[in-house]
């Protein structure tokens, strides 16, 4: 292995990339597990939880954005040609991405179901479109859908992590180690 220590993320981009995944995770997890329940007050508490944590993840990800934009990531190894490069930029474009439409997609879901999003049962947030049957079964399919790709493009990075950990050894996951 490599004495080379690589470069690392700033602590506040470490730490928000690490409570992102679990958050992100979590919800997931939660959104599979609720998906399944028969109409119940604790299926109602369980989306009432998914939302709010839906909507934390949204702001944090916004917060995780603006840091990113005022703190440049380290650079990647040398040893990492152009094209991988251009591809690994482009696979973190789309985590972002979908990091932001995914709760959007809920939020948007849930206005047009006619449930509004409660943050905390404090505050209520606008409902973004008018009540629609059509238009909720749409955001709903949607959000799934946008879930099971952040789910796939996760699992190349931690798929691309071990790679460069075991196989490449280039000390990569180092620079994300708390």
């Amino acid at each position: 292995m490599s004495s080379h220590s690589p470069a690392k993320f700033t602590p506040v981009a470490i730490g928000l990339h690490w409570i992102m995944a679990a958050g992100l995770a979590l919800a997931f997890g939660v959104g599979q597990y609720m998906s399944g329940l028969e109409l119940s007050p604790w299926k109602l508490k369980i989306y009432t939880w998914h939302k709010w944590l839906g909507v934390t993840l949204f702001l944090l990800v916004w917060m995780r954005m603006a840091w990113r934009s005022t703190h440049r990531p380290p650079a990647l190894p040398a040893t990492m040609n152009r094209r991988l490069q251009k591809l690994t930029e482009i696979a973190h474009r789309a985590l972002y991405v979908l990091m932001v439409l995914i709760p959007l997609t809920g939020w948007l879901h849930s206005s047009a179901a006619g449930v509004s999003v409660v943050y905390f049962n404090l505050l209520p947030l606008p409902n973004l479109v008018p009540k629609d049957k059509a238009l909720s079964h749409l955001f709903e399919t949607l959000h799934q859908a946008l879930n099971w790709t952040l789910l796939v493009l996760v699992l190349g990075h931690v798929a691309a992590a071990f790679k460069h950990q075991f196989v490449d050894r280039d000390q990569l996951m180092a620079r994300m180690r708390p």
